[in-house]
């Protein structure tokens, strides 16, 4: 499908009035060939193999940004999860090639670098235990470096061990970054269903179905959306809602698809996917919340918030699949309290509690995300909260994410200043009752069962 003079004059117009940007560009690179028994020289080979793939990367993301009127808030890169390159050196502590990493992105001048990973739905070899003792270092040590566990599937069951031990990395990552309002956490997120192709962080990694080099795009525009739905009248139907969301979502898509295709070509390297999912920013007017609201909903996380973010989300598929050529990621409506000012007020207001925002994430992709809580929570209540999340995705067939940030220090009611994109957040209040008995249990709970129907 061509991109029409039409299109392009109503992109502008988003932009210029609706706050629509490109939440970002990011390119995966396979690191398949660095592994190497010797750290030095695997950590050369990590930062060799970046800077020279993306050597272009944020040069030709300005020149599109200029060229089309496209804000584009963050470039980025993903690499295969470095517990897959790193089995065949001996050392213990990986975080060296989270450093390699780190200055590969200084030198790009990109923002984010996500890969610092694991895969162990189903088990956890030697160095993936390594990599997840060495993510408090690499997280504390490093400005721009992401990592992530995928911790469950829907084939392989909940790794109740991983979950733990996640809880314990989240805890360290916060103790090690204190005095930046424990930043580290936020770095760091857990997963059910993990993606292989997805362009936002903290949990981009690129997978191993992935050609040597991808352009993936992730598209915003909640702005763009309140603003469309703001048109119509208070006698509108939910059907006249869906089909209003549905028209818009394409629109933003369009202008997704169209960076996707200019920036993979001027790259040489394969055209990746366009996630479709509404990504929203502290700025005001860009949010998921108050969308809710402009259909109807009282503030968000009273009730019917959970059924109009089921129409949101749905509608926004709808109309986003038919405007690329490929639809990715995770393709949905982020609930990210901190990065959303309409979050940020509902859960100020005492609306938006974190038992609503995990009934929330039944229905909506990602999970519970940016969610500062108190920081006392012990290891096994956030292993309680991250393995609640686990089964979402896990039953539901879907991604679902776990990323809070325990605060050392603050308790609930008190604020957390991240800055940027990641915003601010009032710390929430989490449910005072123990799941410890449970957790301690370990081991693994199997996979659901999918063919017995009645």
């Amino acid at each position: 499908m061509d991109i029409t003079p039409q299109e392009v004059a109503e992109t502008l117009s988003m932009v210029s009035e609706q706050n629509l940007d490109l939440r970002t560009i990011t390119m995966g690179i396979s690191l398949a060939g660095c592994a190497d028994e010797d750290m030095d020289r695997m950590c050369d080979k990590v930062y060799d193999r970046i800077t020279h793939t993306a050597e272009h990367l944020v040069e030709t993301a300005d020149d599109l940004q200029a060229e089309y009127g496209i804000p584009i808030a963050n470039k980025r890169v993903s690499v295969t999860p470095i517990a897959q390159i790193a089995a065949g050196c001996a050392d213990e502590d990986l975080s060296p090639l989270a450093h390699a990493m780190d200055r590969a992105a200084e030198t790009l001048g990109i923002d984010f670098m996500g890969g610092f990973s694991a895969l162990v739905q189903k088990g956890m070899g030697a160095t993936d235990r390594k990599l997840i003792a060495s993510v408090p270092e690499a997280l504390a040590t490093t400005d721009r470096v992401c990592s992530s566990l995928n911790i469950a599937s829907t084939r392989a069951g909940i790794n109740m061990d991983a979950v733990l031990l996640s809880a314990e990395t989240i805890l360290e990552c916060a103790r090690r970054t204190v005095d930046i309002d424990c930043y580290g956490a936020a770095k760091f997120v857990v997963f059910a269903n993990m993606v292989e192709d997805s362009p936002f962080m903290a949990g981009a990694v690129h997978g191993s179905g992935e050609a040597d080099a991808v352009i993936n795009v992730g598209v915003s525009g909640p702005g763009v959306m309140a603003a469309a739905l703001a048109e119509l009248p208070a006698s509108a139907s939910l059907m006249d809602v869906a089909e209003k969301i549905k028209q818009t979502a394409f629109k933003i898509t369009r202008a997704g698809e169209l960076m996707s295709r200019e920036a993979s070509r001027r790259l040489g390297v394969e055209k990746g996917i366009v996630d479709l999912s509404l990504a929203p920013t502290p700025a005001a007017g860009d949010s998921v919340a108050q969308i809710l609201e402009t259909i109807g909903v009282g503030e968000c996380g009273g009730p019917g918030t959970t059924c109009a973010l089921a129409l949101l989300n749905d509608a926004v598929k709808k109309g986003g699949v038919m405007a690329s050529s490929s639809v990715g990621g995770l393709s949905g409506a982020f609930i990210p309290v901190s990065e959303d000012a309409g979050m940020i007020r509902a859960a100020v207001d005492g609306a938006l509690s974190l038992e609503k925002l995990e009934a929330m994430t039944c229905v909506c992709s990602v999970g519970l995300d940016m969610i500062a809580i108190p920081g006392d929570t012990p290891a096994s209540t956030i292993s309680g909260i991250i393995a609640d999340e686990m089964a979402i995705g896990m039953v539901n067939q879907k991604t679902t994410a776990v990323r809070v940030i325990p605060v050392i220090g603050k308790k609930a009611g008190d604020r957390i200043e991240l800055g940027g994109l990641l915003g601010n957040a009032e710390i929430i209040p989490v449910n005072p009752y123990g799941c410890a008995d449970f957790i301690n249990r370990g081991g693994r709970i199997p996979a659901p069962i999918h063919s017995f129907k009645n």
